[in-house]
């Protein structure tokens, strides 16, 4: 209580705060209340819960509104939702007459319903949400302004350590698009900036001579994540002693 938004201290609070309110809580009910199977994702404050059945999340989501307003605490109403997200999610719905499966936005990622092209199976495809990607295509803008004067060179490392900085949380497998299209707009950006120059014969500067510079200095958008399992799939390996 008191501690102001966006402070240093108030990530930490909200977890040890939450440690208590939410986690412990969530596991007594996972294992006194749950009969299906049961997910569980946090950070900081925002948190994602998938359930096998319906009932159950519905069970879940009104208990938990009572919890956390005996501690003073509420869900956003904006992002709190109940959605038909899985496996058989696509099918069911189409069976019913509805439409696709609904999307939910979790660590700046849209996570959507999809099929592998290889054997049609099941995963979820993260793609960088449109609204914080162009939040940050437009800080990238403002600041090239600023930098509009500098040598190209200089302009091209600074804008290779923000662009890898992205990529480093963002190219995930199944947002080549959304990088592709990063990288992109980031080239496009910087094309404007030269051509505002006022040297002589920068106002005719191509998009294909931009394209040259763009590799030369851009690290090339391409996926550098694992997919989750793989990452996750720990295995202990004994070795003879």
């Amino acid at each position: 209580m008191g501690t102001p938004q966006g402070a240093v201290i108030s990530p930490l609070l909200s977890n040890v705060f939450l440690h208590y309110v939410f986690d412990l809580w969530i596991q007594w009910w996972r294992e006194s209340r749950c009969n299906g199977d049961m997910i569980v994702v946090r950070y900081a404050d925002d948190f994602v819960i998938g359930f096998e059945d319906r009932s159950e999340a519905e069970a879940c989501l009104g208990e938990l509104r009572q919890h956390f307003a005996r501690h003073g605490l509420k869900l956003h109403d904006g992002k709190t939702r109940l959605i038909e997200f899985g496996r058989f999610a696509a099918s069911n719905r189409k069976r019913r007459g509805e439409k696709r499966p609904e999307t939910f936005d979790f660590l700046g990622f849209t996570h959507k319903c999809a099929r592998r092209r290889s054997d049609g199976s099941f995963i979820i495809h993260r793609h960088s949400v449109a609204k914080r990607m162009r939040a940050t295509l437009k800080a990238i803008r403002f600041k090239l302004r600023k930098r509009m004067h500098l040598p190209l060179g200089e302009v091209g490392r600074w804008l290779r350590r923000v662009v890898q900085g992205w990529l480093n949380y963002h190219a995930v497998p199944g947002n080549s698009e959304r990088i592709g299209r990063f990288v992109n707009e980031v080239t496009r950006l910087w094309l404007r900036a030269i051509r505002r120059r006022s040297q002589r014969g920068t106002s005719r500067w191509t998009w294909e001579r931009m394209q040259r510079l763009g590799r030369k200095h851009l690290p090339r958008p391409r996926i550098i994540h694992p997919y989750p399992d793989k990452r996750f799939d720990a295995r202990l390996k004994a070795g003879a002693v």
